[in-house]
């Protein structure tokens, strides 16, 4: 995924006094689903709407499927918008219409014959589990199955690029899953570049290759999602990370553990590239300290793990084993309790 479909250089857009997008620059590889996250008021969906050209960016260079946009007319931005599929938080469905109707609209605007619709909206609605929905309306659906309808519907025209700006956040937990896993079938069997806007970290995680961070217009952060997320370096990246990742442990949880076990407290940072979980057991046997497991999790990020697991220490070389793991992850020593130093925490980066 090298070919750049979409390129933002310095792409900034203001309201009357308010900059809602500053200045960004981003790069978005065709076959690629690439997340941008931020909270309410960050400029997501206003960069959708530059992206797709509902709104004229006011400077900068954007450039969508090799066509730089500033100087395109509303005729030929029209065809640039064919080329883009949209999904949306609330489904935006025609009441009014049936299930195949809402599939079948963008086709007859774009002037479609009957048998050729019939044809393309019985694919699609196969594709996207719905097919013996047809002939239901909208509100005899769940949020599941519509935001499944809308999906059939920005693909109807097949797009290069398919826009999802908060696709699950209607959604609850399970509906969720089977949405971002349409939407993967949707990037890996259709080849489409798949861009989520979302505040929701745990999307990202699932199902995102590259993400950029956004705050007040900016773009604070930007990489491959499993770097992002394991190693967050703006602040913003941090909160958003600690939102879904429930694996440390928080003060209170450190002060009942210290209730229960009196050996030093240690968290261990732990991904597939320290691949600390497999070096603990040999750091610990050449300093003669045996460990228990009192506390954390690991989960996976692009399919790769990422975590870390809380251990109470207890041998007479406790000391050096925290000073070599130190040099192999993330560590965070929460001291014991004896120890004076057990009143606070430390995080040592290698």
């Amino acid at each position: 995924m090298t070919d750049t479909i979409i390129r933002l250089e310095r792409v900034s857009k203001s309201f009357g006094a308010l900059r809602a997008v500053d200045e960004v620059s981003l790069e978005i590889h065709a076959g690629e689903i690439f997340g941008v996250i931020g909270y309410s008021g960050a400029g997501k969906s206003t960069l959708v709407r530059l992206i797709n050209a509902l709104e004229r960016h006011d400077a900068g260079e954007l450039t969508v499927a090799g066509e730089p946009l500033s100087p395109l007319s509303e005729t030929r931005l029209r065809g640039v918008r064919a080329g883009i599929g949209m999904i949306f938080q609330h489904f935006n469905l025609l009441g009014s219409r049936t299930v195949a109707a809402n599939v079948a609209y963008p086709l007859e605007v774009a002037g479609w014959p009957r048998t050729r619709r019939r044809a393309r909206v019985a694919e699609l609605l196969e594709f996207v589990g719905l097919s013996d929905k047809a002939r239901a309306y909208p509100a005899k659906l769940s949020g599941g199955q519509k935001q499944r309808v809308g999906i059939a519907r920005a693909l109807a025209t097949s797009p290069r690029i398919l826009l999802a700006d908060e696709p699950t956040s209607a959604l609850d937990p399970e509906t969720t899953a089977d949405v971002l896993s349409l939407l993967q079938r949707v990037n890996a069997e259709l080849g489409i570049t798949v861009v989520v806007i979302t505040h929701e970290m745990d999307v990202v995680r699932a199902i995102c290759h590259r993400v950029a961070v956004m705050d007040s217009g900016r773009v604070v952060e930007a990489g491959p999602t499993y770097d992002v997320f394991t190693r967050p370096r703006a602040p913003m990246t941090r909160t958003f990370v600690a939102s879904t990742r429930r694996d440390r442990p928080s003060a209170e949880v450190v002060e009942r553990l210290r209730a229960r076990h009196t050996g030093r407290l240690l968290t261990i940072g732990v991904d597939d590239e320290t691949r600390s979980s497999v070096r603990l057991q040999s750091v610990l046997g050449r300093h003669d300290v045996a460990a228990t497991l009192v506390y954390g999790g690991i989960t996976e990020v692009s399919g790769r793990p990422s975590g870390s697991l809380t251990y109470e220490l207890t041998g007479p070389g406790v000391a050096g084993a925290v000073a070599e793991l130190r040099g192999l992850t993330d560590v965070e020593d929460w001291g014991a309790t004896s120890s004076t130093s057990g009143s606070g925490a430390s995080e040592v980066r290698p």
